[in-house]
């Protein structure tokens, strides 16, 4: 069994850290913050020409292509990264969808499509880099990207709602597997935040009114602040940290 010690130490210097759906949002922002800390970053999404893009912004940095869905595939972009860059140290998975619609008029397509991204995806990414850390044996870090929406009811959101609250259970079980290994398995579990996958929907209108009323804080979160908290969790001084979902919500769910 590996037993990281305690450690305050707040600096990703020489760590490879791989960030899905990296051209924008949470990723492109945690991949940002990651690099200014001394991480050495891999940009994986869907748009490889986005992630090149965002890239340029991130001295040092290299993109991939990943369809989170395909298993395949998956695995061989993780392949390829510790090949060409170096073996996985963190891994942060923000790539998700959000369509959304009421319970009652909710397609097959469309629930088999946020299923397989979001839930099925966050499995293949963590899976796949796990086995990586386990051959490697120098222990990790995996943070999953959940939501509010698994942890309250929220409406039109039951296919999103039930990929995140299964994320959150998944960190669990990964959590308690690969602690022998020192891997730490977390999720973060963010608001509404200010990305594209907002747009909208919660940007606008009465639902922008009443969810800004519910928030205590009273108003959306900035990616830089998910980023800041999945730094925390990638770094040696959340080491006693794992199978937790840091809720980063501005207390929208404590009501």
């Amino acid at each position: 069994m590996i037993s990281k010690p305690y450690s305050t130490d707040f600096t990703l210097e020489g760590k490879t850290a791989v960030i899905t759906g990296a051209a924008s949002g949470i990723g492109y922002a945690t991949a940002k913050l990651f690099a200014e800390k001394g991480a050495r970053v891999c940009l994986l999404d869907r748009n490889l020409d986005a992630a090149r893009q965002a890239g340029n912004d991130i001295p040092g940095s290299h993109a991939y292509f990943v369809d989170v869905s395909d298993y395949s595939g998956v695995n061989e972009t993780v392949d390829r990264i510790t090949r060409e860059v170096a073996p996985i140290d963190v891994l942060v998975h923000c790539a998700g969808i959000g369509d959304i619609e009421w319970a009652k008029d909710f397609d097959e397509k469309t629930w088999n499509k946020v299923i397989n991204v979001n839930l099925s995806g966050s499995f293949y990414m963590a899976q796949a880099v796990g086995k990586k850390m386990i051959e490697a044996g120098n222990g990790g870090k995996i943070i999953c990207m959940a939501s509010q929406a698994g942890i309250v009811a929220i409406d039109k959101h039951v296919a999103y709602s039930a990929s995140k609250a299964a994320i959150i259970s998944i960190v669990k079980s990964l959590a308690y597997e690969w602690g022998q290994y020192g891997i730490q398995v977390n999720a973060i579990s963010p608001t509404a935040t200010e990305t594209p996958i907002i747009v909208g929907y919660w940007d606008v209108g009465e639902v922008h009114k009443k969810a800004i009323e519910g928030t205590p804080a009273g108003r959306f979160c900035k990616p830089e602040e998910i980023a800041a908290a999945a730094f925390f969790l990638a770094t040696e001084a959340s080491n006693m940290i794992t199978g937790s979902n840091l809720v980063v919500d501005g207390g929208y769910t404590i009501h």
